[in-house]
């Protein structure tokens, strides 16, 4: 079993950043990828970003440029670098681990809120 723990989001002005990050309980399973997602209410959860764990990363095209994810698997950690904040970046971002063997865990969410 593994438990995500977020933490790093908050509140901050348009064009600041912010550094989340995701400390996993447990050993993870590889092949594995950890990444972020994003929800607002009554919206579908979007993928911000992802990186498999030999390293391969993919983001959200709205983020590209401006987000970077990183990941330490010593200490099964994921993080998501925000640069250059938006408004519309605002969200609950939520924390991912998916296992080819075990499937998929959560976070229980971080709130992100970028003003204008």
């Amino acid at each position: 079993q593994v438990q995500l723990v977020e933490s790093g989001g908050g509140l901050v002005q348009a064009g600041g950043s912010l550094r989340l990050s995701c400390a996993a309980s447990g050993s993870i399973l590889s092949p594995n990828v950890m990444g972020w997602y994003r929800q607002a209410p009554d919206t579908t959860r979007e993928l911000v970003a992802s990186m498999t764990s030999v390293g391969y990363s993919n983001y959200a095209d709205s983020v590209k440029g401006r987000f970077t994810i990183s990941r330490d698997n010593a200490k099964n950690t994921v993080y998501l670098q925000m640069n250059s904040l938006k408004p519309e970046d605002t969200d609950v971002y939520y924390c991912n681990v998916w296992e080819l063997t075990r499937g998929n865990y959560w976070g229980q969410g971080t709130q992100v809120t970028v003003s204008s």
